[in-house]
């Protein structure tokens, strides 16, 4: 491509963004990044496929700027910014171009390619091991209920709304150095519809050290459609109190420990809520299996107790529930006193715990294999819809494994991932 090129490059809106990482995970050539600030697109290797547009939040990732090949901008300024920059002028493109037509310019558009890498990843090998994220849906499944989103957001101050902590209580066992808090959050008489699935953004109070206002956190609802207790306008959150970046270097997570020292009573801002996708499916034959690990068990517990009121209420029959969930010891696994009282006919509980020194070392991918006869079934049942939440670095293990499972069952998997993928029936939510 001509350096006096005129292209469309592909920006992500840093006063939108609310760093769920969802683009990053999302993208299959490695062209979006971040750092502690923002997250950005790498224009030489961003190939306009779209892939990570419709699972964004926020919207927050469909923003184009015209310019010329030459100037684009780069992601080390990209990482600076604290907005977008201004559109340029025709003048001003056609000064850059050097010539005073940019229409005769080569251009490139928003297109996607009809053979980009978000279209094809879903055949067996090498492939899967490296584009698992790209196995995962960003469609609903067909009887979702409809979602509201972005109620309140992050470029209008006037949209914040303000929530009251209603309870906050320890749902582990383990100290107060790591553990992990389920938090209620009371809106009062302000409208905030929610759903199983979907999350929302904290705005902890304060700046970062160059001065600037913290950005939101995005935390999952923990709590279904109908509140924390029923009938009421409240969500609940699964909170763990961070003290470590992912790569073990130390650091106090700014949202998790301001949200876990919260006393009854205190406010807090929120905006969203978020999510059009990692939502249940509503019609009575349809069978949920989740996998999960840590915090990623919020839109577990979430979906979990929305088909416990609804067996409770006789409004709600068949439908399977299966559990896979995963700790490094069950005194680190949150909720785990809560799991044990459900009835055994009502939920499927496997439980992975990775170092529990009374047994070998386990993850949520070994249960999959160890339950494959019941499992497969399952992945070529229609009416089965596969959630996937927790660190990032268990997805590819989880999706090989499902891989493994319908091989060992004697069904194509190529036929398998396809259907799980357009009819909205695996989630993957890493982060």
């Amino acid at each position: 491509m001509s350096d006096t090129a005129v292209i469309q490059q592909h920006l992500i809106d840093p006063e939108i963004c609310i760093r769920c990482n969802t683009c990053e995970a999302t993208c299959p050539v490695g062209a979006i990044t971040h750092d502690s600030n923002n997250y950005v697109v790498d224009v030489d290797k961003c190939n306009l496929c779209m892939a990570c547009v419709p699972p964004c939040p926020t919207g927050s990732i469909d923003n184009w700027r015209t310019i010329v090949r030459a100037g684009a901008y780069s992601v080390q300024a990209q990482l600076g910014w604290e907005s977008l920059p201004a559109e340029l002028s025709p003048e001003e493109i056609s000064a850059l171009c050097g010539a005073g037509d940019t229409a005769s310019a080569e251009a490139t558009t928003r297109q996607a390619s009809p053979t980009s890498a978000a279209q094809n990843t879903l055949g067996t090998g090498t492939a899967d091991i490296v584009q698992s994220a790209q196995l995962g849906s960003t469609l609903p499944p067909w009887s979702a209920a409809h979602p509201f989103t972005n109620l309140y957001g992050p470029k209008a101050p006037e949209k914040f709304i303000t929530a009251t902590v209603a309870g906050n209580v320890r749902v582990t066992q383990v100290g107060r150095d790591y553990d992990t808090h389920h938090i209620v959050l009371d809106f009062a008489q302000q409208p905030f519809p929610v759903l199983e699935g979907q999350s929302i953004g904290i705005l902890p109070p304060g700046s970062d050290a160059q001065g600037r206002v913290h950005h939101a956190r995005q935390y999952s609802i923990a709590s279904p459609r109908n509140g924390e207790r029923p009938g009421y306008n409240n969500i609940s959150l699964t909170v763990k109190r961070v003290l470590e970046d992912h790569q073990g270097q130390a650091v106090r997570g700014v949202a998790s420990n301001y949200l876990c020292d919260l006393k009854v009573g205190d406010t807090v801002q929120v905006i969203g809520p978020f999510g059009t996708s990692f939502l249940m499916p509503n019609h009575p034959r349809s069978n949920i299996v989740m996998i999960c690990t840590g915090t990623g068990s919020a839109p577990m517990r979430a979906m979990t107790e929305w088909r416990r009121r609804l067996r409770q209420s006789g409004k709600f029959e068949g439908g399977k529930l299966m559990l896979f969930f995963g700790a490094r010891t069950r005194e680190e696994l949150p909720y785990f006193g809560p799991l044990q009282n459900l009835p055994k006919d009502f939920i499927d509980l496997n439980f992975a715990f990775s170092r529990d020194k009374t047994q070998t070392k386990r993850y949520v991918q070994d249960l999959l294999r160890e339950r494959a006869t019941d499992v497969a079934p399952l992945l070529a049942d229609p009416n089965t819809y596969f959630y996937v939440c927790g660190l990032k670095s268990m997805e590819e293990g989880v999706v090989l494994a499902l891989r493994d499972v319908a091989v060992q069952a004697g069904l194509n998997w190529d036929a398998v991932s396809h259907a799980l993928k357009t009819n909205g029936r695996l989630h993957l939510e890493t982060y």
